[in-house]
């Protein structure tokens, strides 16, 4: 029973952190070890984000639908799929030189994720007060180029702690995107990079998917869908009208923290 209560806890921390630019594989790797909860060979993660995902192309299944529909006859379907595939690849190749020796050797160093929450903290606070002028207001309507280097951003959370949102979403807005645009686009892009990299870590943990398991997976796979469902409309509603200032302080503030309890060798 222990155990299904900290799957369901680490799923809606999954699901609620997934979107936000406050790294959710931090938290999860942050919060997992506090509470104790074993998950040999990231079976357990790997399973539950499919749930954050799920959530999300839910949320935009008819932009789903009526871009897969509009492939044969609509010229802004294809350049909106065009654009996300090419926004896409930069994490496809540096992820697949790079994701052994991430998550051999900066996975289990919670001191890199603590320096990469202050340090990405600080960052949106720099972007926050100089932001460029606003190009994009659609996030579909973004340009080719700007979306590729979008793309090169998100290859930054490759780094626990940065966050993927964090990464696109600060990306975005250097490129010109509005909040609103930026956010969406993260999202956007979130989907095919999300079910490729699950794809790719099934593969690697699918020996560890045993039966016994399967409780407690099933039980962070709906909790990670319902809070990442409930947390997305209204994160963007706030990015909108307030910013991103929380979160970066959000970030600084939890990254000392964390900086603070290794050096008294709490965690």
């Amino acid at each position: 029973m222990l155990d299904l209560l900290r799957a369901a806890v680490l799923g809606v921390l999954q699901g609620l952190t997934e979107f936000l630019p406050v790294s959710s594989t931090g938290h999860l790797l942050i919060f997992g070890r506090v509470i104790g909860y074993d998950d040999p060979g990231g079976a357990f993660t790997v399973m539950i984000q499919l749930g954050s995902i799920l959530a999300v192309m839910w949320l935009y299944r008819q932009r789903i639908w009526d871009v897969v529909t509009g492939l044969p006859t609509k010229p802004e379907a294809r350049r909106f799929a065009i654009m996300l595939f090419l926004a896409f690849l930069p994490a496809v190749a540096i992820g697949l030189l790079s994701a052994q020796f991430v998550k051999d050797e900066l996975y289990h160093r919670l001191d890199i994720i603590a320096w990469a929450l202050i340090l990405g903290g600080i960052a949106m606070l720099a972007i926050e007060k100089w932001l460029p002028s606003v190009r994009v207001k659609d996030a579909a309507e973004t340009p080719i180029g700007r979306a590729v280097g979008v793309g090169f951003f998100q290859t930054l959370a490759l780094i626990p702690g940065v966050s993927r949102s964090g990464a696109t979403i600060f990306g975005g807005l250097l490129l010109g995107l509005d909040r609103r645009a930026a956010a969406e686009f993260s999202f956007f892009l979130a989907m095919p990079t999300m079910v490729a990299a699950f794809a790719y870590d099934f593969m690697q943990v699918k020996d560890h998917l045993t039966p016994d398991r399967a409780a407690e997976i099933g039980v962070g796979f709906v909790f990670a869908f319902l809070s990442a469902a409930l947390v997305v409309k209204p994160f963007l509603n706030f990015v909108t009208r307030v910013g991103f200032g929380p979160f970066a302080w959000y970030r600084i503030v939890g990254g000392a923290l964390l900086l603070g309890l290794l050096s008294m060798g709490w965690m």
